[in-house]
């Protein structure tokens, strides 16, 4: 199935300033990204941004990029603007590649659209297996967890599920069960241009607020998001100016 994608690119960052125009050997990070999406077989990659320093980056780079309103809470409500400015029909299918993930692979954003045109869900998005407890309790990973069909229930920053008696036994939480399933949430989406529009006009809801996760506004207003399991971690984006000096090395060498 033909898809496009949207990267995000918001200009200002609390942690890293103007991070979208981080160089990463050369070229700005936003860039990158772009670059990884067009090996994707996407038929158009968009550069969606709120500040015309992003936009003439993208632009000199011979990538498609258009400017957002500043005011957007989300990545997923700038899409939504993309699609209007657009004008896509509602079957598009739209995938969002953050902005700050110059390493994605390029077949799992593939993966991501196909699986939302099989599931027939309104979201499809990725996890992997925590195997690791640090992991697992640590709320800077978000975690996912799953019905039989492979549909999200809940995506949270606590450890869930939680093992009651495994960690009533561990009380220091240092090992998972054996066989236990915990999912790390990937944030690659892929969305129906459809159901983006209707994404717009949804209140927010009081679990996105509290767990400061945005999908949850869909899955309290009776949703679908279908999840498919990655056999590999994707490699880590920039969150701190360490990821971005970890990555600055990495581009210096290739």
């Amino acid at each position: 199935m033909p898809f496009k994608v949207v990267i995000p690119a918001r200009y200002g960052s609390t942690r890293l300033p103007a991070k979208p125009l981080l160089d990463l050997g050369g070229k700005p990070m936003v860039v990158r990204v772009a670059e990884r999406a067009l090996l994707s077989g996407a038929e158009e990659v968009v550069v969606a941004t709120d500040h015309l320093d992003v936009l003439a980056a993208a632009e000199r780079h011979g990538l498609r990029a258009l400017l957002t309103r500043t005011e957007h809470a989300s990545g997923t409500d700038r899409l939504a603007e993309v699609v209007e400015l657009s004008g896509w029909s509602d079957d598009t299918t739209v995938v969002n590649v953050q902005g700050d993930e110059p390493l994605i692979d390029p077949g799992l954003i593939a993966l991501t659209a196909a699986r939302l045109a099989t599931s027939g869900a309104d979201i499809a998005t990725v996890a992997h297996p925590v195997a690791d407890a640090a992991d697992f309790f640590n709320p800077h990973v978000v975690k996912v967890v799953l019905t039989a069909s492979g549909d999200a229930l809940y995506f949270s920053r606590a450890p869930i599920p939680y093992a009651r008696d495994h960690f009533a036994r561990e009380a220091g939480g240092e090992t998972l069960p054996p066989g236990m399933r915990a999912y790390r949430h990937v944030g690659l989406y892929a969305y129906r241009a459809r159901f983006l529009r209707t994404y717009a006009g949804l209140a927010p809801s009081p679990l996105e607020s509290l767990e400061a996760l945005e999908q949850l506004r869909a899955l309290w207003h009776g949703f679908r998001i279908s999840v498919t399991i990655a056999d590999h971690l994707p490699l880590a984006g920039v969150d701190t100016p360490e990821d971005a000096r970890r990555l600055q090395e990495w581009f210096e060498k290739v």
